[in-house]
């Protein structure tokens, strides 16, 4: 019997929660180290999954769960899968040390630390689940941590925004049970393959259906327009080790679960029954992909809250992702598509640059706001030479976030455009101009970062009474440093050379033709 790799992964955090809380107790530092620890850990174990990935495509492993429902525990990694749960392992990792410091002297940190390890749960599930029943429980388990650790820690407001982000979020989650229930009720299985093959010959009206309401429920989890007005207030008023988990990694899921489930199991089968019906639905999803990118960067463009840029944007490129979905089954019909998908590659890799990249922008605002205790980017200024590890990481985040290259979000954003134009070139005009308005949305992230950039950190400081002694510097402790200083690393590296997620995510692309 080989060693249950996925399932280690999974339970590892579980398991941990009581240690962590614990912890917690004698020292809100070891709680920290310890979850760290833990997420160190899974990525370590998940890490040796890769090269059975790379030659068989996926590795699987299967429980038997609840037989009269006809669904088996499955736990499953492809590269796509794989790619989010390494993000989701990072940051969860960087989030544990940035703590340390950030966190140091709030009240209930053991409590704060065991909530983080929950939501660990939740999210590696999500990434590594191959049943919807299963699927859906990790979903919703998300929710729950994340409410508390908003409200409990965060700033204005707090648990009025927490409440907000459960409600919008939840009432997501609703279309997305209600579709699950309807793919039960049509196909009897739960199993992502088993579903996908037995929609082609289910009800054709009912799967259209399931279609709608599953992406519907899943975008307000992306914060689409206009389904977006949760996600600025418990972005600015979550604690920033949160804020960097909710813009990285959980905004994200929504998505990772376009991809795998509306995309991957019930898009093949609407297209195979109504190829009208399915053009005019990624017709939509372009659309708003398109509304929400400027969106997103015109407000972001006139916001003043440090934190609200950071959240805007998160619109903005959830809208890059939206639009680069709505490409994946085009692109597909082209010659050579198995391995010429660019769009799916784009998509997914978005996915992973946005999240490395929004995740260090907010602990670099977290970190600002700790020494400056302001959040108005128009009373700052001068931070560069005061701040220098903090003030790099912040230029990089937002360069990268811009689509500058040598930086993560470059590459990404190049392979959308590269699975656009495949699209156009097969013949699908309607493309141009959402291709077009996208190139432009680029220029409003570009101007938006440069912005942000100037206004905190270059020019002459807005407050020289905290700056009067020239020598004096104002950097955060080490851990923070440190967490900052691993995210930097990864959007300098992953943006220089994506070869990595790259051919992770083509071993998955046959799975989507």
């Amino acid at each position: 019997m080989t060693f249950p790799i996925l399932l280690t992964v999974l339970l590892l955090p579980v398991v941990a929660v009581p240690f962590i809380y614990l912890a917690g107790k004698k020292s809100a530092k070891f709680a920290a180290l310890l979850l760290s620890a833990v997420a160190a850990a899974s990525l370590g174990l998940i890490l040796t999954t890769v090269p059975t990935i790379l030659s068989e495509g996926s590795a699987t492993e299967t429980y038997a769960w609840i037989p009269m429902l006809n669904s088996q525990f499955t736990l499953s990694a492809d590269g796509i899968s794989l790619s989010m749960a390494i993000v989701t392992m990072i940051l969860m990792l960087t989030a544990s040390l940035y703590s340390i410091n950030y966190m140091a002297g709030k009240k209930n940190l053991p409590l704060y630390y065991a909530l983080l390890s929950l939501l660990f749960v939740g999210l590696v599930g999500v990434f590594i689940t191959s049943n919807l029943l299963f699927f859906y429980f990790c979903w919703e388990l998300m929710l729950v941590p994340a409410y508390f650790i908003i409200g409990g820690w965060g700033y204005k407001d707090s648990y009025k925004n927490s409440f907000k982000f459960f409600v919008f979020t939840h009432a997501g989650a609703v279309f997305v049970l209600l579709g699950i229930g309807a793919i039960f009720m049509l196909t009897g299985s739960m199993d992502y393959t088993a579903v996908a093959n037995a929609l082609f010959v289910a009800n054709p009206d009912i799967v259209r259906w399931v279609l709608i309401a599953v992406t519907a429920g899943f975008a307000v989890k992306m914060a689409i327009f206009p389904v977006h007005m949760w996600l600025p207030d418990a972005y600015a008023e979550a604690p920033a080790p949160m804020s960097a988990l909710l813009g990285g990694v959980l905004t994200s899921a929504g998505a990772y679960a376009i991809v795998r489930i509306s995309m991957g199991i019930i898009f093949p089968a609407v297209n195979a029954s109504s190829a009208a019906f399915a053009m005019n639905f990624l017709e939509v999803l372009a659309v708003l992909g398109v509304i929400s990118a400027f969106f997103g960067s015109f407000v972001a463009l006139a916001e003043t809250d440090l934190k609200r840029v950071i959240a805007y944007s998160s619109i903005s490129h959830m809208g890059y992702i939206l639009f680069g979905v709505s490409l994946i089954p085009l692109a597909a019909t082209g010659l050579g598509a198995v391995v010429q998908n660019d769009a799916l590659t784009g998509t997914v890799l978005h996915i992973v640059t946005h999240g490395f990249s929004k995740g260090l922008f907010f602990l670099a605002a977290g970190a600002v706001m700790q020494v400056m205790t302001l959040r108005n980017i128009k009373d700052m200024g001068g931070l560069a030479g005061k701040m220098p590890v903090t003030g790099t990481s912040s230029t990089i985040a937002a360069l990268s976030l811009a689509g500058a290259p040598p930086f993560a979000c470059f590459i990404s954003e190049f392979f959308i455009f590269m699975g656009a134009f495949q699209v156009i070139q097969n013949g699908w005009s309607f493309f141009i101009i959402p291709t077009a308005l996208m190139l432009v949305a680029t220029i409003f992230s570009l101007a938006y970062a440069l912005r942000f950039t100037t206004k905190v950190f270059l020019g002459p400081s807005k407050n020289p009474e905290l700056f009067k002694d020239a020598k004096k510097k104002f950097e955060v402790p080490r851990y923070m440093q440190l967490a900052m200083v691993i995210l930097v690393v990864l959007v300098v590296v992953v943006g220089i050379y994506p070869s990595f997620f790259v051919e992770l995510i083509h071993t998955a692309i046959a799975g989507f033709l």
